[in-house]
């Protein structure tokens, strides 16, 4: 790999060495520090001119800090030259506020899309974008990654005898479905309807068969676990042996953590896309880390080679 520098953003730093570690190249140096005032200052620690440079943030809380902090960043490596500079969001920033559904309310996801460029990125790679639409709000390469080989790898080798795959509500049940294809099991599908701005779903019946089943309930990310908590309970309800989840994105805000403990889901298996802070890891949290996916992605896009192979999932 030549011309190459991989920086990270202070809360991305654990996720970034486990990208350059599988690289065999250093982290490149970077110092940021918060004045007195509140005012955030970042200072690149070495020459980054001519080099293909890739900038590593995460959106732990809080959130809009991580914002200023990136974009920050990004000026200062524009700045000193930088022939082009990759932004890698694990987690795509604001990825929920999508589009316009409601009136005179903000479309925050393009919003972020236009101010990483007019920041000076010039490519944007992330992971199960929320809406895989959100793409196209960047004039720049946008490059979405997906989370789904490395969660049916994982289930895959727990060598599951009786599966179906559960879909937590119809928007959810083409990507149940192709991951029922990967397993050649059955999909079941949660009758749900969301109720205002709360987050609070409701789950009303289960269409398909889970009773004496071990079902497997996937979904790109978990919030406050609401979803996913109505789904596991109606099919616990409804008979189901055992219940798993799996998702990319450990958002895990408010009480989520305590209500994933409180019910009948066996184990949740997440990404590393967003850190798991200490008071959250518990038994049933399960973490497995897509950092090799980053580092294989950033070696291919080095070596202009093709990143279709990496999106195969079966």
């Amino acid at each position: 790999m030549e011309n190459i520098k991989i920086f990270a953003c202070k809360s991305a730093e654990t996720f970034t060495q486990k990208i350059c570690n599988h690289l065999k190249i250093e982290m490149g140096k970077i110092n940021t520090i918060k004045f007195k005032n509140d005012n955030t200052f970042v200072q690149i620690g070495e020459t980054v001119r001519g080099q293909d440079v890739y900038l590593v943030q995460t959106t732990q809380p809080p959130v809009n800090e991580r914002v200023m902090e990136l974009l920050i960043t990004i000026d200062a490596l524009k700045r000193a030259s930088a022939k082009n500079i990759n932004v890698v969001l694990p987690y795509y920033i604001y990825s929920r506020s999508d589009k316009k559904d409601q009136p005179r309310i903000p479309v925050t996801a393009k919003l972020m899309a236009q101010l990483l460029e007019a920041a000076g990125a010039t490519r944007v790679i992330s992971c199960d974008l929320h809406n895989p639409a959100i793409q196209a709000y960047f004039n720049i390469n946008c490059d979405r990654l997906t989370a789904q080989g490395i969660l049916q790898d994982y289930f895959k080798k727990k060598n599951l005898q009786n599966m179906v795959i559960v879909a937590t509500d119809a928007g959810s049940s083409k990507k149940a479905y192709k991951y029922s294809e990967y397993f050649g099991c059955p999909i079941a599908l949660i009758d749900k309807r969301r109720e205002g701005n709360d987050d609070r779903a409701i789950a009303t019946n289960v269409i398909g068969t889970v009773k004496g089943k071990q079902a497997i309930i996937f979904d790109d990310e978990v919030e406050t676990g609401g979803s996913l908590i109505e789904t596991a309970n109606i099919l616990a309800r409804e008979g189901a042996k055992e219940i798993y989840a799996g998702c990319t994105h450990g958002v895990l805000a408010a009480n989520a953590v305590q209500r994933i403990q409180d019910s009948p889901i066996q184990e949740l298996v997440i990404t590393d896309t967003i850190p798991l802070t200490e008071e959250k890891q518990i038994d049933k949290i399960k973490v497995i880390s897509i950092a090799p996916l980053f580092a294989e992605t950033i070696r291919r896009l080095n070596e202009s080679r093709p990143l279709g192979d990496l999106f195969k999932t079966k």
